[in-house]
């Protein structure tokens, strides 16, 4: 039977506001995949279109919709690979014929993958950037969580990760700077950060502009984002970083993912298995290799005022593996 791909555009509020240091919103807007194959089976991947890397909701679509014959003639995850470049479109396509595989073999797709079972996980959970009072009254809030995730903006950071501190003595903290810090300002932040008890900390510098942190000491671990996508960024990484950032969004989907969680391991970086600002749909797939990082942030479900039915288990920062109704 010839396979069908529908693409859906839908929309999610957020729980008041998402602020980074590149702006503030109040919806996730996803992009979803569905591929089935004409004998009452399907399979659905999400993706979110990143401004940064020059999607918008729009041209995703498009790009998704381009591959519809293909992808009725029996393209396959590999196919996509060669045919499509790393990002949300290829993102939503490869987890929605990971989906379908794994209803049409009856195995899920983390024997499909090559990986063992998922395990409950304890996810980062995110705190917007604002004013350093704001974000202690934020922090305070969360602070029953055992691993939080500050955004950061450049200007007055020191003031915030001191006052995150103290609304969340005991928590465990990464902080993202969303490529905001300057040379000029990093040795400060980073003593702020030591002060703070910071355990990793995100792209500080711009993607491209980041050549200063293979010359600079670095006492607490520094993880890319921005600046990889997929293996092909690796090499650009050495001495830089100690910590990769692991986006399906990103990487253009789990299949991508899997291989550049490999190799980077093989090349000594710890993981971040990380996501946008999406339902549990998105969360689903890169949920196969949470057990496999050292951090997981996949809070998305958790910022949204509502998720999609059926979602992901959450208990406090506890994360369930999906169940097949969902994904997988």
């Amino acid at each position: 039977m010839t396979r069908r791909l529908d693409v859906a555009v839908e929309s999610f509020p957020i729980a008041g506001a998402f602020t980074i240091a590149r702006g503030s919103r109040t919806e996730a807007v996803v992009v979803v995949a569905t591929v089935s194959d004409g004998e009452g089976r399907a399979g659905r991947g999400e993706c979110v279109p990143y401004a940064r890397y020059g999607e918008t909701v729009e041209s995703v679509v498009a790009l998704i919709r381009d591959h519809a014959e293909a992808i009725a003639m029996g393209a396959t995850r590999a196919d996509l690979q060669v045919g499509m470049k790393p990002g949300a479109a290829r993102n939503a396509l490869d987890c929605a014929l990971f989906d379908l595989e794994a209803k049409q073999l009856g195995r899920p797709a983390f024997a499909i993958a090559g990986l063992s079972a998922p395990q409950v996980a304890t996810t980062a959970y995110t705190l917007s950037l604002g004013d350093p009072e704001s974000m202690e009254a934020a922090a305070r809030q969360a602070a029953h969580r055992p691993l939080l995730k500050v955004k950061l903006g450049g200007v007055g950071d020191p003031e915030r990760i001191a006052a995150v501190r103290r609304g969340a003595p005991d928590a465990r903290l990464i902080v993202d700077a969303n490529e905001a810090w300057r040379p000029e300002t990093i040795e400060a932040n980073l003593a702020a950060c030591v002060a703070a008890g910071v355990g990793l900390i995100e792209q500080p510098l711009p993607a491209g502009e980041d050549a200063l942190l293979a010359e600079i000491a670095r006492p607490i671990p520094i993880c890319a984002d921005e600046s990889l996508h997929d293996r092909a960024g690796l090499d650009a990484l050495s001495r830089r970083y100690d910590a990769i950032n692991i986006k399906l969004d990103k990487a253009g989907g789990l299949t991508e993912a899997v291989m550049l969680a490999h190799e980077a391991r093989a090349r000594g970086f710890s993981l971040m298995i990380g996501c946008m600002v999406g339902t549990s749909l998105a969360m689903a797939p890169a949920m196969l290799l949470a057990h496999h990082a050292d951090y997981v942030d996949l809070d998305g479900p958790l910022l949204l005022a509502r998720d999609r039915e059926p979602g992901l288990r959450f208990e406090g920062s506890l994360i369930h593996p999906p169940e097949p109704d969902l994904w997988g």
